[in-house]
C-alpha cells in the first residue's frame, strides 16, 4: 500500500525531545503550489507522532491546534516533539514541523484524563442524515490539482452548495510507509480538506479569482473518532476585510465526535 510519508529516521535527544525524519511522497503534494505539501497529511503525520510521545494511560488527545508559519516544503523534514506541560490529568505536548532550516507548522495537543462520565454524556451535534456507503461520488473536488486530492474519495449530500454542506472523504493511503494508520491518524489526517469541500466561490484553482488560504486549524474531540471515512459538515463565511472562517462539525460513522475551526486570509488570486 502506498503511502504519505517515509520515516527516514527517528532521534532520541535529552529531557524526553523526540526529532523523527521524514521524507514526503507524492501523496502529500498540495493544491496551491506544486512544490508544497497538502496541510491535509501533514496534520496527519503530527497526529501521530503527538500521539505516539509518551502516551499515557487514561488520557487521550482532546484537542490539537496547529498554526501554520508559512509555505510546507515538498521536502524532507523533521517532526520535533516534547511536552511542554506534564501531568497526571492534563497535559499539553507539541511538535513542531522543519523544513529547510525553518519552521513550518507548530502543532500542540491537550491530553486529558479519561473516566466513565456515560451517566451524564449528551451530544447537540446532530447524526448526519446519510451514511457514505450511500451516496453518489463526488468529483467537483478534483478540480483542484496535487497528490493529495488525487489520492482521496468523496462522496456528497445532495444539498451541498457553495458556503454550506456535507461531504464524506476516505483514502486507501497509509499515512507513514510500513506502519498501520490508527483510526484518529486518518481521519484528522484529512479535517483540512474542510476549506476546500464548500468554498464561496466555486472549486477547481484555475477558475478561481480569489485565494482563501487557511493560517492555522483547530481540531476538538469529545469522543475518539474510529473507522474510515471522514464526515465534513462545512460552513464557510467570507468577512468584509479580507479575513473568512470554516467551521466544520466532523462525523465519523458512528456520528459526530468533534469540531474544526480553520481562520482565512483571503486576497486575489495571482496571474
Amino acid at each position: 500500500m502506498s503511502a504519505y510519508y517515509k520515516l527516514v529516521k527517528r532521534e532520541p535527544l535529552a529531557e524526553g525531545v523526540s526529532i523523527a525524519h521524514y521524507q514526503p511522497t507524492q501523496h502529500a503534494q498540495g493544491a496551491w503550489n506544486e512544490h508544497e505539501q497538502h496541510m491535509a497529511p501533514a496534520t496527519g503525520v503530527l497526529s501521530a507522532e503527538l500521539q505516539g510521545y509518551a502516551p499515557q494511560k487514561n488520557m487521550r488527545i482532546a484537542r490539537i491546534s496547529l498554526d501554520i508559519l508559512g509555505l510546507i516544503p515538498l521536502d524532507e523534514f523533521t517532526i520535533t516533539t516534547r511536552c511542554i506541560r506534564p501531568g497526571k490529568t492534563i497535559e499539553l505536548v507539541e511538535a513542531v514541523m522543519s523544513s529547510r532550516g525553518r519552521d513550518a507548522i507548530i502543532a500542540r495537543a491537550w491530553r486529558l484524563l479519561t473516566q466513565d462520565t456515560s451517566a451524564i454524556a449528551g451530544i447537540e451535534d446532530q447524526s448526519a442524515q446519510h451514511k457514505p456507503e450511500t451516496l453518489p461520488a463526488w468529483e467537483d473536488m478534483k478540480g483542484w490539482p496535487g497528490g493529495f486530492i488525487e489520492s482521496v474519495r468523496l462522496v456528497a449530500a445532495p444539498d451541498r452548495r457553495e458556503g454550506r454542506g456535507m461531504v464524506w472523504i476516505t483514502n486507501d493511503v497509509e499515512m507513514v510507509e510500513g506502519v498501520p494508520t490508527d483510526d484518529m491518524v486518518h481521519l484528522l489526517g484529512m479535517v483540512d480538506t474542510a476549506n476546500g469541500v464548500v468554498p464561496r466561490l466555486g472549486l477547481g484553482l484555475s477558475k478561481l479569482e480569489w485565494m482563501f488560504p487557511n493560517t492555522d486549524l483547530q481540531i476538538h474531540m469529545h469522543r475518539v473518532p474510529k473507522g474510515r471515512w471522514l464526515g465534513i459538515e462545512a460552513v464557510q463565511q467570507y468577512g468584509a476585510d479580507g479575513i473568512g472562517l470554516t467551521s466544520a462539525v466532523l462525523h465519523d460513522v458512528h456520528g459526530p465526535f468533534g469540531r474544526s475551526e480553520q481562520i482565512l486570509t483571503i486576497r486575489p488570486m495571482p496571474r
